[in-house]
């Protein structure tokens, strides 16, 4: 009957964590990712244009889109954003450049023309879907276009409704989207949803322009005719998944630098003077403070995320402790075998 020595047992004890490391290495990966999305339901420009297919679009305005922007856009489309927005959304954003954020990466979603693809929309109560790459807290507001609106000028802030029709405060995620609701208030012809979620974790903001028609296809009370426009298709989970290699936008709380995606600072509209908050800023206006660069967010401050159980700082501990356990386990296995070799010459 073997004899089990003391040196004996404590090889099996080093042996039982070494097997339990890889489950442990398993749970320290699976950490959540910081917050980026579009609305699906009604479906965003840049959501309809990705769907296209980055390199090929098949309607003559993501074509547009893709010419005057680069398919990066396209690729990056969970990211149209203002990294320190804090609300501030209108002093940020220029007149004319609402549905890029005032980021010249997306530029090609403000232009101004009449067939974007669009969904239908019709007054009354409505649930609405904003598919989200990973979750946050914060809050959404829908703003809907004024009757008069022209699809074919440049979006301005005064062309939005003066309150949202949805709001919705930390809403219920679900199958990877946030999913609420809102009464849609009476229009015609073609509109524009205009969708702002701040986090409420973090100063960043995201933005995102829904084309939708109501009552069949025209353009309100503008003074462009009707244009026949495709109907827009929000990305299948296969299509984000197929994307995904070719974003820009990674998950550690904003998108790779700035000057690295074509970005430019976002400028905050001119202090005083007569123009309406928004409007285009003059020649030489000074950068809004941190404009759109990227900054430290609750990876910094360890706020927790809604609906994951933990902080953007889980991802980057999940990498740093699995290291640390593999190089921990290595030594204990080591160690372990020095000692059951002394243990056996001793038994």
């Amino acid at each position: 009957m073997a004899v089990i020595t003391p040196a004996r047992r404590r090889l099996a004890g080093s042996l039982a964590v070494l097997g339990a490391a890889p489950l442990a290495l398993a749970g320290l990966s699976a950490g959540p990712a910081a917050a980026h999305g579009s609305l699906s339901d009604p479906v965003s420009r840049v959501s309809a244009c990705y769907a296209e297919g980055p390199e090929s679009p098949e309607s003559a305005a993501c074509r547009a889109a893709v010419a005057a922007g680069g398919t990066q856009a396209l690729y990056d489309w969970n990211g149209v954003n203002i990294a320190n927005a804090a609300g501030k959304h209108r002093e940020l954003i220029p007149d004319g450049k609402l549905c890029s954020a005032g980021n010249d990466k997306f530029r090609g979603l403000d232009l101004p023309r009449a067939d974007w693809p669009s969904s239908p929309m019709k007054a009354g109560n409505r649930t609405f879907r904003f598919r989200a790459t990973a979750p946050h807290k914060g809050t959404f507001e829908l703003y809907l276009t004024k009757a008069g609106y022209d699809p074919a000028q440049p979006l301005k802030w005064s062309d939005l409704r003066e309150k949202p029709f949805a709001t919705a405060t930390d809403p219920e995620l679900r199958d990877g989207s946030y999913v609420f609701g809102g009464t849609v208030p009476q229009a015609t012809g073609r509109q524009l949803v205009y969708t702002v979620w701040q986090r409420s974790d973090s100063p960043e903001a995201f933005y995102a322009c829904s084309d939708v028609v109501f009552g069949g296809e025209g353009t309100g009370s503008g003074s462009v005719a009707a244009v026949p426009a495709p109907a827009a298709s929000a990305p299948s989970e296969a299509d984000i998944e197929a994307g995904a290699g070719k974003s820009s936008v990674e998950h550690g709380g904003h998108g790779d630098d700035d000057a690295s995606t074509g970005a430019e600072v976002t400028e905050a509209a001119p202090a005083g003077g007569g123009s309406a908050p928004g409007a285009v800023p003059a020649t030489g206006a000074v950068p809004a403070e941190g404009g759109n660069t990227p900054e430290a967010d609750s990876a910094a401050t360890g706020v927790r995320l809604a609906e994951t159980g933990g902080d953007d700082t889980t991802a980057y501990l999940a990498i740093g402790g699995a290291a640390a356990l593999a190089v921990g386990t290595g030594a204990l296995f080591a160690t372990a075998r020095r000692r059951s070799a002394g243990g056996s010459h001793r038994a």
